[in-house]
């Protein structure tokens, strides 16, 4: 019933679109049929599941059990591109005409080389490794197009949260993701407090032609984190099939949120090829809709720019720049959040609360980012290749505010509606919150990388210097002014204070050698057949911290077995470091304690031990592919950390060990011909225990807290995500599509009373250690979309224009991120965004 509900609404929002934009045209037009038949060339066999496009265009069919595939198009001359898994891509022309058409087609079988199979292609092939497509960035319904909100529909990533960019993999924090973009290491914010302070992520998929995840098993060149590496390839026009082409292409994107730009070209016959983004959003309407209101005015910008321009055929250099200025004011006004039990029992009574928050004061958040990087690329013979290259990263992160909080908490009967009478007064008070808090962080970084083709060995070998400045300012102090729990003394509480400044520079080292062999080639056992059926990467990297004065050695190994035309078996082992960095030393000062006070010099490296192991299976007819893969990691010298909204407070100590284990499910394919949507299904076990050593530091009663396996913060169970697309019957001009999201709730620490401070008035401390948890995150998001063709020839081909409307979590789902607690320790919850409407207008020329 509730998927039927999906395709109600689903089509109630193409129709909404169809009002909007009104009735297509209709002109007289003759059709005409083509018809034929796929086979394979080597035993003429028929090929079923082949994708019969017509080129340049999403509309197409695919062949039959018998390899025979039939296409209406009006009359008129076509290219098809015939295409299928395996076998190489081919594109004939056909002149089809009333009386129909016959095109029968040959495919060939695609064998790849060594070189081409490790270094170059079948990344799909390998342990925990999705491809994602920038069109499914641009088609699929988000808030925000940036690309890091796609990946939370890959298999293992953790759902919680529409607002923020970070994302969870495989129960990992945050922290664990490495992202690159064309080889230069990026970087998340170092201390938002909410996902909406947080801005347009780096990653923009206009620019984007590659995107590749590892969520666990990657190879030693992506370096040392815990959970997951993400390599983005900017376009590098000039560089491809047809580098003669100097013609511009871009693209224009408007909604009611955001805005961006972005163009590519080259010149000089290709030897010069560049692309330049800029976008801008104010999602001032969108962050407006929760339960704080108040005069939200975030303003978010990036430019970002590539360039790479050959010096000679065997000399290249490549550039690429990013600046983002993310501003984020809030004057808030009023805070109204309904929670409790509404009962419909007359025995048990209902027992449902308001919290009533009138707010004066004002925030500003601002988080400013530099990037430039330059690289320089020697081809030295045909195998092998230098690269060299510098880097520079910046940070400026600000936080300002002084809010005045009155609060007040009633008792609500559920039958009378919202209205000031229906309040019975249960506690008040005020809360006063202020900060004025700066991070300054910078990154010089140094690099080389080579690789050396060997035939059926590829070396790969590189290494890394890079030092770090961390400038950190801190003043912040919470104020609570209330009544004693008899209501008869004035009480006023400092909850926290702290004024402190630290400035420290270090320095990091790193270096790593890797070797892909083909292995029954290199052994000479199954003849030219057997090219490419099993490969093995084994690889070393060591890295060095100068704040801990710590070497670590990370040795790793993964394998693909070709075992049939329809089935790859996959595997990996390996052992990943992940270097502290300054939110993991930092820790979360306290009291009077300062960040000094807080840095531990002897801090270890975090630790995990992966074991990886899946298989896909291909079935043609259907032209769907079932994915699956289980992991296990063993955990140790862990630092232990809360997560408050989607801010992470770590402890600065390696307090805790435990292991991770789960299972990823993936069924994908073309559902529709030339459309591709997929099913994702997670399960999930991360558990830590905390040391003896830890453990005797604390009082008795946060031992007793901190006591046996404790569930890890990103612990959700249970993950299914879905992106679908289709067209709308009877013309393929329009396209729905479709994201699914659920995750099953996060674990989080409630708050219990602790010590009184005066008569009556007690304090909040801990409880037992991710003992709650949160309520399961469901949302739906839909939108359509209407493609027009403005004109056959623009500046550089034809210009398109898509008009879409989406429906952000189209059934009004209350999905909480987090808690706050009362006076009397009820907990209130803060949630997230309601459904939406967006319109959005996407130009290509």
């Amino acid at each position: 019933m509730r998927l039927y509900r999906v395709f109600v609404l689903g089509a109630f929002v193409v129709g909404a679109c169809c009002w909007l934009l009104g009735p297509p045209s209709v002109h007289a037009q003759t059709w005409g049929t083509v018809t034929g038949t796929v086979t394979d060339s080597t035993q003429g066999e028929p090929l079923p599941g082949v994708t019969v496009l017509v080129e340049g265009t999403d509309f197409g069919t695919a062949t039959d059990g018998a390899g025979r595939f039939r296409l209406e198009v009006p009359t008129g001359r076509y290219a098809l591109r015939f295409s299928a898994v395996g076998f190489s891509s081919r594109v004939d022309s056909a002149y089809v005409t009333e009386e129909g058409t016959q095109v029968d087609v040959v495919l060939a079988s695609s064998v790849l080389e060594m070189e081409e199979l490790v270094v170059a292609g079948a990344q799909a092939d390998r342990p925990g490794v999705y491809e994602v497509d920038p069109a499914d960035v641009q088609n699929m319904p988000t808030p925000f197009k940036d690309g890091f909100r796609a990946l939370k529909t890959t298999p293992g990533v953790a759902t919680g949260s529409e607002l923020t960019q970070q994302y969870s993999v495989r129960g990992g924090g945050y922290n664990e993701n490495l992202v690159f973009i064309n080889g230069f290491e990026i970087f998340f914010p170092f201390r938002p407090r909410q996902g909406e302070q947080e801005g347009l992520g780096l990653l923009n998929p206009a620019l984007a032609s590659d995107i590749t995840f590892y969520t666990g098993g990657f190879p030693p060149e992506y370096g040392g984190k815990l959970s997951s590496a993400l390599d983005v390839q900017y376009a590098q026009p000039g560089q491809g099939s047809q580098p003669e082409d100097d013609s511009l292409n871009g693209s224009v994107d408007l909604s009611t949120l955001d805005a961006s730009v972005h163009a590519q070209s080259s010149s000089l016959g290709g030897d010069l090829g560049w692309s330049v983004g800029a976008r801008r959003a104010q999602p001032g309407r969108f962050f407006g809709t929760q339960d704080l209101k108040g005069d939200y005015s975030p303003r978010f910008t990036d430019v970002q720019g590539t360039f790479e321009y050959r010096l000679s055929d065997r000399v290249s250099v490549e550039a690429l720049g990013i600046w983002a200025d993310n501003v984020f004011e809030l004057e808030p006004e009023e805070r109204t959040t309904y929670f409790g039990v509404i009962s419909l029992d007359p025995e048990r009574p209902s027992d449902f609360k308001a919290l009533q928050s009138s707010l004066s004061g004002a925030r500003t958040d601002g988080y400013t980012t530099t990037f430039g990087g330059a690289r320089l690329s020697t081809e030295v013979t045909d195998r092998l290749t230098l690269e060299h290259d510098v880097a520079y990263f910046s940070t400026e992160e600000a936080e300002s505010f002084d809010i005045e909080s009155d609060r007040r908490v009633c008792q609500v009967d559920p039958t009378q509606g919202a209205n000031p009478a229906n309040c019975f007064l249960r506690g008040e008070s005020t809360v006063t919150r202020f900060a004025d808090n700066a991070v300054d962080v910078q990154r010089r970084t140094g690099r080389g990388r080579y690789e050396w083709d060997l035939g059926q060995h590829v070396l790969k070998g590189g290494w890394h210097a890079r030092g770090l400045r961390f400038d950190d300012q801190i003043e912040e102090k919470t104020i609570i002014q209330g009544n004693s729990q008899e209501g008869l003394d004035p009480v006023r509480i400092r909850v926290d204070s702290l004024t402190d400044q630290s400035v420290f520079s270090e320095r990091q080292l790193g270096a790593h050698l890797q070797n892909a062999v083909d292995v029954l080639s290199a052994l000479g056992i199954g003849g030219a057949g057997a090219e490419g059926r099993l490969t093995v990467t084994g690889g070393l990297r060591a890295d060095y911290f100068s704040f801990n004065d710590e070497w670590t050695l990370s040795p790793r190994l993964s394998g693909r077995l070709k075992a049939t035309e329809r089935l790859t078996l996959t595997g990996a082992w390996g052992i990943y470091h992940q270097k502290p960095t300054y939110r993991e030393l930092r820790g979360d000062p306290e009291g009077t304690e300062s960040i000094a006070e807080t840095l531990n010099r002897d801090i270890e490296s975090q630790r995990s031990v992966q074991y990886v192991l899946g298989g896909e299976y291909f079935f043609p007819e259907q032209r769907l592919s079932l994915r699956a893969e289980g992991y296990y990691k063993d955990l140790d010298n862990l630092i232990s950390y809360t997560i408050e909204d989607v801010r992470v407070n770590y402890s600065g100590e390696n307090d805790t060990y435990g292991y991770t284990y789960g299972l990823d499910l993936q069924l994908r394919g073309e559902l529709v011909p030339g459309l591709e949507s997929w099913f994702n299904y997670s399960y999930l076990v991360a558990r830590e225990r905390f040391t003896e050593e830890a453990l005797s530091s604390y009082s008795q009663r946060l031992r007793e807290a901190r006591q046996g396996l404790i569930p890890r913060p990103a612990d959700q169970r249970h993950t299914f995500s879905a992106f679908v697309q289709d067209y709308v019957p009877g013309d393929e001009s329009w396209k729905v599509h479709m994201r699914l999201l659920y995750g099953s709730g996060l674990p989080h620490t409630p708050d219990d009373p602790g010590p009184e401070v005066t008569e009556g008035v007690q304090t909040r401390v801990p409880g037992d250690r991710m003992s709650g948890r949160l309520p399961a995150y469901r949302r739906v998001d839909v939108g359509a979309t209407k493609r027009i063709e403005v004109a056959e020839s623009g500046i550089g081909g034809p210009v398109h224009l898509e008009l879409t409307l989406e429906l952000l979590n189209m059934f009004d789902m209350d999905n909480t991120v987090d808690y706050s607690w009362t006076r009397g320790f009820e907990r209130v919850p803060k949630r997230l965004t309601p459904r939406t409407l967006n319109a959005r207008l996407h130009l290509t020329f």
